[in-house]
């Protein structure tokens, strides 16, 4: 059955919004089933001992990336421990549809609030995360009266998956960057009937967030993100009378830009290399994801795993950052609506001189001593209780 957004202008056949389960062919299931059985384990190096250990973000073990015991110990458990269809089970428990824009399939959950005022919000996740990124944040945003929280901060949750990601399935066409998803994600909200919205990034996603207040400022109330990417220009003036703290930051991102980024250099430049491999070994894909999300739960990991090779969009996820990297932006200048930004521990926290030339606009700046880079895993309560605080004098 075919649904269609009600309200003006009436949907083309284009714009047909259709119902949609997750449910991958039980044959799909039982290939990967084999894949991983008959994996051939990497070789690696043992570790010398006597080595010091180096401080900074990289973990005893992983020197040289990924270790061997981190894969066997994950894909052990994906193959004997982990249900698939669990995670299906907890996607279709929630609205979920397809439709088409520019020319891309699109997947997204659309769960509407009980409460009759709440505020839409699109949600916009990273890499290599999906729509399981915010899966456990969707109760308290939509029901906050059923969590504790105030029926007044109520959302209308829209929570597509990136054109490349999981479900959306894999890009058939170049250049979907950061600026075409968020005219995409502005087509979106207007099939949908929302005319007044407010979106959230992290990740990547922080950097589509703000695109889509600069394409559609009419329409976003605001714009919340985790991460705020400003960075030097390479004026040696602007690194003049820096605090210790803030040299601290830039610190930080030049060791996670030594030791950490070859993921997304490969990515900026030539993605498809990698493509072949991800394409053929569940293993390679777990491995490649993990580089990130290792520092939350093991069924986290193994089901962004799963989602990336159950939907072959490893290679079509990746190129998000070749795409990115070669785009040019069709605006210029600093963002104008409401930002509001929430830093969580051991996460890239940008330098506020830096970022209020990018964004001109921010009204709410708050950093936290807990939580990570993925803060819906790290630090749900958190990200929950701060989008609902800077989407309040919003509404």
């Amino acid at each position: 059955m075919t649904v269609h957004v009600a309200g003006p202008p009436a949907p083309s056949s284009l714009e047909e919004i259709r119902p949609f389960r997750a449910e991958v062919p039980q044959s799909d299931l039982d290939d990967l089933a084999g894949r991983l059985a008959a994996t051939r384990w990497a070789t690696e190096v043992e570790p010398d001992p006597a080595a010091p250990v180096q401080a900074g973000p990289v973990p005893p073990g992983w020197e040289y990336g990924v270790p061997l015991s981190y894969v066997r110990r994950l894909v052990e458990y994906w193959r004997s421990g982990f249900d698939w269809r669990a995670v299906e089970a907890r996607l279709n428990a929630h609205p979920q549809f397809l439709t088409e824009i520019d020319g891309q399939r699109v997947h997204f959950l659309h769960v509407r609030s009980p409460e009759p005022d709440a505020l839409p919000l699109i949600l916009n996740h990273g890499w290599p995360n999906g729509v399981v990124e915010f899966l456990d944040v969707l109760g308290p945003l939509t029901d906050p009266r059923a969590h504790g929280g105030d029926p007044r901060d109520a959302f209308d949750v829209v929570l597509p998956s990136l054109p490349g990601f999981g479900f959306s399935g894999p890009t058939g066409a170049p250049g979907w960057n950061r600026y075409r998803i968020a005219a995409a994600w502005a087509e979106l909200m207007r099939r949908l009937g929302y005319s007044r919205y407010g979106t959230h990034g992290n990740d990547a996603g922080a950097y589509v967030a703000p695109e889509l207040g600069r394409l559609a400022p009419g329409a976003v109330v605001g714009v919340h993100v985790s991460q705020l990417f400003s960075f030097p220009s390479g004026d040696p003036a602007e690194l003049e009378g820096l605090t210790d703290d803030e040299q601290a930051q830039l610190a930080f991102l030049q060791v996670f830009d030594e030791e950490m980024s070859a993921f997304a250099k490969l990515q900026a430049t030539k993605p498809q290399n990698l493509a072949h491999a991800l394409a053929d070994s569940p293993a390679g894909q777990l491995a490649w994801v993990a580089q990130l999300l290792a520092s939350t739960s093991d069924e986290h990991v193994v089901t962004n795993a799963a989602m990336a090779w159950l939907t072959n969009t490893g290679a079509s996820s990746a190129r998000l950052y070749w795409e990115d990297r070669h785009a040019a932006a069709p605006v210029t200048g600093p963002t104008t609506v409401p930002t509001g930004l929430a830093s969580f521990a051991y996460d890239f926290t940008p330098l506020r001189r830096f970022a209020e030339r990018d964004h001109a606009n921010i009204v709410s700046w708050h950093e936290y001593d807990r939580g990570g880079h993925w803060s819906a895993q790290d630090a749900p309560d958190l990200l929950v209780e701060d989008l609902r605080g800077f989407f309040r004098g919003l509404r």
